[in-house]
This record gives C-alpha cells, structure tokens and sequence, in this order.
C-alpha cells in the first residue's frame, strides 16, 4: 500500500486544482478503510513525528487515544481536526470491542498513545491480537521510543537488549522479576517514574550488582540529560524531576569480569576464567570481547593467537 498512498501525497503536495484533490482524498480514503494504524508520537519535541503519522492522522476516520485532551493539543499544533476516542487501561476491553465494530464496517481507526509508540508499555496489545485475529489490517507507523532513543545514546552495547518496562509496584515482585533477569546476557532497558528512581537504583545495585548504568531523562525535551557511571555512583546524582528511561550492562559482563580485571588478563585466560563458570566458550569470547571493546572476530582471532604461542 504505502507506494501508492506516498504518491498520492506528492500529487497532494503538489496539485492546485480542488477537484484533482477531492479525488486523490476519496481514494486515499479508500486505501485506508478498514486498517487499524498504530501510530507513534513525540515523546517530547512534537517535530519528532513522522510526516507518514501526520498524514494518517489527518485521513483516518478516528483516532483512539489514552488522554483525548493531550492528543487533542498535538492535533491541533499540526491543525488536524478528527474525531477523538479514549482508549486506556481502565476502559480497553469495553472500547476495544467498539473500535473492531467500525473497523469490520470499514472505517479506519489510528491507535495513539500519550508519548512514544502504542503498545510498548502501553495499552493496545489487546485491540491489536484482536484485529489481527479477526482479518483486519493492521499498520504500524514507526516513530519515537523512548527505551530506543535512551538505547541509542546510552553507549553500552545494543547488539541484544531486554526491554522490562515497568518493574512492579510492590518490593517483594520487583525482587522476584529482578532475579529472573539477573543472568540475561543482555543490556536491560527499563522505564521508570520520578517518585520511584532512587529506591529502584539502589534495589537494582543491591540485586543484580554494581553495574554500569546509565539514566536517561526528560528525553528530547529541553531538560534532556543522560547520566552514566556505576549504579553506585550515579544515585546521588539522580534528581527525582522527569521521566526515566535506565539502561543496565549485560550481567554477564560484569559478574564474569569486573572492569578492574578486564585488561589484567590475556584473551585466553578471561575466556578461561569465564567457562569454569560454567559458560560455553562461544559465550565467553563474546563476553570478553564485549568487556574489552573489540569485535567478536577480533577477540577470537587474538584468542587463536595466543592458543598458537603457547604450543
């Protein structure tokens, strides 16, 4: 669909005549019937959204939000008038059975969230397993992310990273979910709220150890700020104003070779190291690779090396 629908908006852009234009909008329209389009938002700077997402808003028969009044001040910056609908935690079984009834009749409907990109901790997963299992189309319009935006500036590595969200409310699950991602060889994003940062930072260092951290908050905004060292380093600095986004280093990495021994040993004797500790050696080459900076063909070729020299 979307060389068809870009080429409408050129002729869009382009056409002066009001009678080419009423036509390319009917067909537009046509295209879009029946398609249930998950649109991201700025998480921010509202000249983060997309001219794809601005055009669907601007088509759609009707466009499903969590909080109609500040979907309505992003509407109306980009002069969009449609109609709005509340879609959120407290009422989505109720309307998302009404949103698949107009999308079955043909209308089209966008799914927006408050910031960032529907569904990704927040709701619209269900609306959305729903569509698809009942044959209807389903189009996300990809835009800003929070966790991507804080992965992406954050300088640990991004080659596999664990998206937790929200950690639970209560002491004793956040402990629970804690140990479950304790040994993930990942990086971990989560998100997390002002009122709760410094109790979830020290909780974080006491359960899965001093690892390197870094705090992203207030993202594309004015006050944007990434602040980065060992979780025990930066909790003191983390002033509780804001929305979070923290990223923690794989686990691996640190618990299998803590940054003082890093560079203190040979490839061969890290990877040693790392696989009496009950990794494989596959593992432990990434790992030490990792640790050190260096890509995985590197390490293994110095690895290689040194197994050579001592023969």
């Amino acid at each position: 669909m979307e060389p068809l629908v870009w080429s409408l908006s050129i002729h869009l852009i382009q056409s002066t005549n009001g009678t080419q234009l009423s036509t390319q909008n009917s067909e537009l329209r046509t295209l879009l019937a029946g398609t249930l389009f998950i649109v991201a938002t700025p998480i921010g700077n509202l000249e983060d959204i997309t001219l794809r997402a601005l055009k669907v808003l601007g088509q759609v028969d009707v466009i499903a939000c969590e909080d109609t009044r500040h979907t309505r001040k992003l509407l109306a910056h980009y002069q969009i008038s449609k109609p709005l609908i509340s879609y959120h935690e407290h009422n989505e079984s109720e309307r998302a059975e009404q949103l698949l009834k107009r999308l079955l009749a043909g209308e089209s409907v966008a799914l927006v969230s408050d910031a960032g990109t529907p569904s990704i901790s927040d709701p619209g997963y269900r609306l959305i397993r729903e569509a698809a299992r009942r044959q209807i189309k389903v189009s996300p319009i990809p835009g800003p992310s929070a966790a991507i935006a804080a992965l992406a500036g954050a300088g640990l590595p991004t080659d596999s990273f664990t998206f937790a969200g929200f950690l639970p409310s209560r002491r004793g699950a956040r402990r629970a979910r804690l140990s479950m991602l304790k040994r993930l060889d990942t990086t971990l994003v989560f998100y997390e709220a002002p009122h709760r940062i410094r109790t979830v930072l020290a909780e974080l260092k006491e359960e899965l150890g001093d690892r390197d951290c870094v705090v992203a908050r207030e993202l594309t905004k004015i006050h944007e700020e990434f602040i980065r060292g060992r979780l025990s380093e930066i909790q003191g600095l983390v002033q509780p104003r804001g929305e979070f986004v923290i990223i923690l280093s794989p686990g691996a990495l640190d618990l299998a070779e803590p940054r003082h021994e890093a560079q203190s040993s040979s490839i061969l004797e890290a990877v040693e190291t790392q696989t009496k500790a009950g990794m494989t050696r596959k593992e432990a080459l990434k790992h030490v690779a990792r640790a050190r900076g260096l890509s995985k063909s590197e390490a293994y070729r110095l690895l290689i090396k040194e197994e050579a020299e001592l023969e």
